[in-house]
């Protein structure tokens, strides 16, 4: 028996509320790094509304990079959860 089932209908729905509400807050914090450092490093010139074609360029790359920076740091995260989990080092007690 898994320990969510351990938890009432109440308690499984205030928890999943809590870890939706975690995702969401991890999301917007990876957002607003994202936004800062691209901005830090990407836009110099504010003497315009828009951005420069290089400043753009710039972004776009930034952006790329941050992105599959992060998805190779999740797929690294689930090799290692993968590799404890079969070296019985999650999952407790067995």
């Amino acid at each position: 028996m898994s320990q969510m089932d351990a938890l009432n209908r109440q308690e499984q729905m205030e928890l999943q509320g809590r870890m939706e509400r975690k995702q969401m807050k991890d999301f917007m914090n990876m957002y607003s790094n994202l936004v800062q450092r691209c901005f830090t490093d990407c836009v110099s010139d504010f003497t315009s509304k828009s951005l420069q074609s290089k400043e753009e360029g710039c972004v776009m790359r930034c952006v790329d990079k941050f992105l599959k920076s992060s998805e190779r740091l999740g797929e690294r995260f689930q090799e290692q959860n993968a590799a404890m989990a079969q070296q019985g080092g999650m999952g407790g007690g067995r």
